[in-house]
């Protein structure tokens, strides 16, 4: 019993800092949007897990190996934010592998890439021919961006002399579960009249009969009753 106790208490501590700890490295670490806060992220993983399965391991020596290494991940990234020359050294740099509709042989052995991956990474991006690629560009996360041949470009409506309505907004939730979220209210400029008076045309008449209401980009109301 003070075996399972132990284990849950070390659990507990080891994730609630893991948690505090990865909202202070912020949305870059958690996206792990490069090779470096990849592999930070693994390794700060690895010490939690330690520190909650091998007991040899004071917690105390979990807590300053988890807190060390989340600071000087912090300062490497700061180094890179200041330093263009840091930057390429932790980060690289994007390499072009198709220029002009011609593969880049020489890039694709920089990259150990082969013919597989690249249409791999392709149809990924929902391309299904090298022929039908401009450039493409394999990016420091290991994404390849891709832009296709202007005749390969899907139609847009400025090329169709479609008219064009602008977007009064970008669709923003407003209730959720019963509960008006503020900060989206805010940043609308919409006031919590303005919604009541939108439910009561909707023939609501609480904002806890409300299961979920979204602003949508016209200004009207999209309403989900409980």
């Amino acid at each position: 019993m003070d075996r399972i106790l132990t284990t849950s208490a070390r659990t507990l501590i080891g994730l609630v800092l893991l948690l505090i700890l990865t909202r202070i490295l912020g949305k870059k670490q958690l996206s792990q949007m490069t090779i470096f806060t990849y592999i930070t992220g693994i390794a700060l993983g690895n010490i939690a897990g330690d520190m909650v399965v091998h007991r040899d391991i004071k917690i105390i020596d979990g807590f300053t190996g988890m807190t060390l290494w989340a600071l000087l991940t912090l300062l490497v990234e700061y180094i890179s934010l200041k330093s263009s020359k840091a930057r390429v050294l932790l980060n690289d740099e994007p390499t072009i592998i198709i220029k002009k509709g011609k593969i880049m042989n020489k890039a694709m052995v920089a990259e150990k890439l082969n013919l597989d991956d690249l249409t791999m990474l392709l149809r990924n991006s929902n391309v299904f021919s090298i022929a039908d690629v401009d450039y493409a560009i394999l990016e420091p996360n290991g994404e390849l961006s891709v832009l296709k041949k202007e005749d390969k470009e899907p139609l847009t409506k400025k090329d169709a002399n479609v008219q064009i309505h602008y977007r009064r907004y970008i669709p923003t939730e407003l209730i959720v579960d019963g509960k008006i979220v503020e900060k989206n209210l805010k940043e609308a400029h919409i006031q919590k009249e303005w919604i009541i008076n939108q439910l009561k045309m909707n023939g609501i008449h609480s904002i806890h009969e409300v299961n979920y209401a979204e602003l949508q980009m016209d200004g009207s109301l999209f309403v989900d009753k409980n």
